[in-house]
This record gives structure tokens, sequence and C-alpha cells, in this order.
């Protein structure tokens, strides 16, 4: 076998174990959350993965959930940005909106910055604290480590765990891990997008939020 289709095994074994992964938690009960009303605001918080970059604005994930679910959905995406500036963001979004719930995807590029984990995990900590102390609903999304074989890092479900909250945490690792999906190494096209956006469709459906 030559080394493009090595490439080739290797890039299919390691998606069907990032879906192997995901069909374990498939069991597990989703946290409940309250209902968004047609009028009520979601904003989607988060860096490129957010923002959409790869793809055109209608195509970013947020566009897409908006379109599946019937609600307004907020793109509140930045590139580049790491927690701290997330966290220093969030009040003003939440002012600006007045969103029912929010949808947390952060983390990514402390990681290519090499962020120390115990700082990763105290800034989500405090983004999902601020969210839920101003009586808002949140859901959480995992993020790989830059790795070849690679996960979210276990502090999301962790985090998602100690607050009570949907967590998603196979998305971003299965669409990521698939060529066809992606539009550069670290970042969806508008098919990977898309896929994003089922799969929180079906948190947000199965939590009761729609």
């Amino acid at each position: 076998m030559n080394a493009a289709g090595l490439a080739r095994t290797l890039q299919r074994l390691v998606a069907a174990w990032a879906m192997v992964l995901a069909a374990a938690g498939c069991g597990e009960r989703v946290p409940t959350v309250a209902p968004v009303g047609a009028d009520q605001v979601i904003v989607a918080f988060g860096d490129s993965l957010t923002y959409g970059t790869g793809a055109q604005a209608h195509e970013s994930y947020p566009a897409v959930l908006a379109e599946l679910i019937g609600r307004k959905v907020v793109r509140a995406g930045v590139p580049g940005e790491v927690t701290a500036q997330g966290l220093a963001r969030l009040p003003d979004v939440i002012e600006e909106h007045a969103p029912a719930l929010m949808i947390v995807c952060l983390g990514g590029n402390d990681m290519l910055r090499k962020t120390p984990d115990d700082e990763i995990r105290r800034n989500l900590r405090e983004i999902v604290r601020t969210i839920r102390d101003r009586g808002i609903s949140v859901v959480l999304m995992g993020v790989p480590r830059p790795a070849l074989v690679t996960s979210a890092a276990p502090s999301y479900a962790e985090i998602a765990e100690e607050f009570g909250i949907p967590y998603e945490g196979s998305i971003v690792t299965d669409v990521l891990y698939q060529r066809d999906l992606k539009s550069d190494p670290i970042h969806p096209n508008a098919r990977g997008y898309r896929r994003m956006a089922e799969a929180i469709a079906a948190l947000l459906r199965e939590a009761g939020a729609i």
C-alpha cells in the first residue's frame, strides 16, 4: 500500500472510531432545558467554528440551525478567539441579544496556543456559570485536541455534568476527521457545518428546548 492509500485507510479508521465514541454515549440521558419560544433568541457563542470560517455566512452552523429549528439563532462567533477573550466579551453579547439559550463552542484556539488545561477549564466554567446566573439555558460543545487520534478534552464533559447542561462532545471531532467535510485542516466546509447544525438541532429537541 502506498502512502496515499495508507493515509486514506487511517482517515477512515479514525472517522469510524469517532463514530463509535459518539454511539457509546447515546444511551445517556440528556439534561432538559426550558423550551425556547418562537419569539425568543438563541445565541451561538464561540470562535471560528461558530463564525463559519471556510463557508459562506448562510452556510455557518448557526444559520443552518435557525432553518432546522425555526428559531432566531445569532451567530456570535469571533475567529481566533480564546476562552479568556470569550469570557470578557460575554456580558456585552448577553446584554445585546437577551437570549433564552446559548450554545458555547470555545477552546480550540487555546489548545492550539498550548494554554494550560486548568486555565481553559476555569474560563469555560466561568462562561457557563455567568450564563446560568443570568437565567439563560446553556448547551456546551466539545472541541478536539489537535492530534492525529483525538477527542474532545475530558474537561468539557466534566463541566457539562457539573452544571447539569446538555453536551455535544463528538460532532466537531467527527466532522474534522472527514476530509470531505473540511475546508482546511481545522475548519469544516458547508457540508461539515450542516452536520454540526443537525447534531445540535437533535440535541436541542432531545433536551426539550424545541
